[in-house]
């Protein structure tokens, strides 16, 4: 094949690209449908969250009895889990800081207390010991809770899920918090 013909065919695919936008951008314009403002439908028994809810529900998650709570969860379960949080977090002892800190002993350590790690602000502020209570309203949704976190993490919605990971990270430590 000589290069004349190589130029017609590289010529022809771009004519035909050329022509293919050119009659979608001509579509367009004839046939333009301005969207609605409003859904045209409502499904039922689905509600969007506002932030304002979502405040809500993490004031009622912090006034739940904690015992409740623990009660559902189970450390075994809260390992699998975990596997969520591993990809910022490692929870071995004498661990290195991924994207987030080493949570080795958290239950009961106070928040932004790992030296060598740089918090934000908002968790420096925060200025509370990791307690149960704390641990589960902050796994909920970490950014309503502590407003400015870089944890960018979505959080657990299930009472169960957030007990049983809790449990597991209290395993995880020299000397665990009796559990209330």
């Amino acid at each position: 094949m000589d290069s004349f013909e190589l130029n017609k065919i590289i010529a022809a695919v771009l004519m035909t690209t050329l022509i293919v936008i050119g009659i979608n951008k001509l579509a367009d314009s004839i046939f333009y449908v301005e969207k609605p403002k409003q859904s045209a439908y409502k499904v039922e028994g689905v509600e969007l969250a506002s932030s304002t809810e979502m405040t809500a529900k993490i004031k009622e998650v912090v006034q739940l009895d904690i015992k409740e709570i623990l009660a559902l969860g189970d450390a075994g379960h809260g390992e699998k889990v975990f596997k969520k949080c591993s990809a910022c977090h490692i929870v071995a002892k004498g661990g290195k800081n991924l994207i987030g800190p080493v949570l080795y002993g958290v239950v009961g350590r106070a928040s932004a207390s790992i030296p060598d790690y740089a918090y934000s602000s908002a968790l420096k502020a925060h200025g509370k010991s990791w307690s149960f209570e704390e641990l589960n309203a902050y796994l909920l949704k970490p950014r309503s809770y502590i407003k400015g976190t870089k944890m960018a993490f979505a959080g657990l919605r299930k009472d169960k899920d957030r007990a049983s990971v809790i449990l597991y990270l209290n395993d995880q430590s020299d000397s665990p918090v009796p559990r209330p």
